[in-house]
């Protein structure tokens, strides 16, 4: 498939958690902007909670009319050499000021159940688009149309559990790489890096290790490749 090489990249606690409040706590967390420079992730996608968490403005878009767009579509608004910060946001709900007022250009992953209102209203905040999949964001395609149109060649995942087992479960990730700060959160009900909603499930996804780094701080980097 023609896809961005992509790469899920986490911190977490010793015991996997990644609430984000929590793990600004870290011991360590000095180390996570500067990893994600050095592994060449310009461009990250952020899942919808995520985004609302750290991106979005507050509040929810709340069409008149929620008819669904009901097709695909890419609209892309600009171009970047710095890398995009995109979001998947299946059904348009987010809130953004105009997208010149950000450092680096969005992307907003929708599904065809988006309304044909909110697809106006990121074109109002010059904010790029796709649209795929029926009823839930195709990812497979996606992933293309951030290669072919978008020119990304390497995508970080910054997102939550959601957004990072869907794409290892679509077979999308190359490499998934975790630093674990100096810390145990220990709240069973907080989020870890991957969360599958189907408990039967009991087999492992098998990883290869190709990098273990340590740090001053006490954080330990540890790389996988998927495949």
């Amino acid at each position: 498939m023609n896809k961005p090489y992509i790469v899920c990249y986490m911190m977490t606690s010793v015991d996997g958690r990644i609430d984000c409040d929590m793990v600004g706590k870290l011991a360590g967390v000095e180390d996570y902007y500067p990893l994600l420079d050095e592994l060449g992730l310009e461009s990250t996608i952020s899942g919808k909670t995520t985004a609302r968490l750290e991106l979005a403005e507050p509040g929810e878009f709340k069409p008149e009319n929620n008819l669904p767009f009901g097709k695909e579509a890419i609209s892309k608004k600009a171009e970047s050499s710095n890398g995009y910060t995109i979001v998947v946001d299946t059904k348009g709900t987010l809130l953004w000021k105009h997208d010149s007022q950000y450092d680096k250009p969005h992307i907003l992953i929708t599904s065809k159940q988006v309304s044909k209102e909110y697809l106006a209203y990121l074109d109002e905040k010059n904010i790029s688009y796709i649209v795929t999949g029926d009823t839930r964001i195709d990812l497979s395609a996606a992933c293309k149309v951030l290669k072919e149109t978008f020119e990304i060649e390497k995508l970080g995942i910054v997102g939550g559990p959601a957004i990072n087992t869907a794409f290892l479960d679509e077979g999308l990730l190359e490499e998934v790489i975790v630093l674990i700060g100096a810390g145990i959160d220990g709240r069973a009900s907080f989020p870890t890096v991957f969360q599958r909603e189907d408990e039967d499930r009991s087999e492992p996804t098998p990883l290869k290790l190709i990098e273990a780094r340590t740090y001053d701080s006490g954080a330990v980097l540890i790389r996988y490749k998927t495949r």
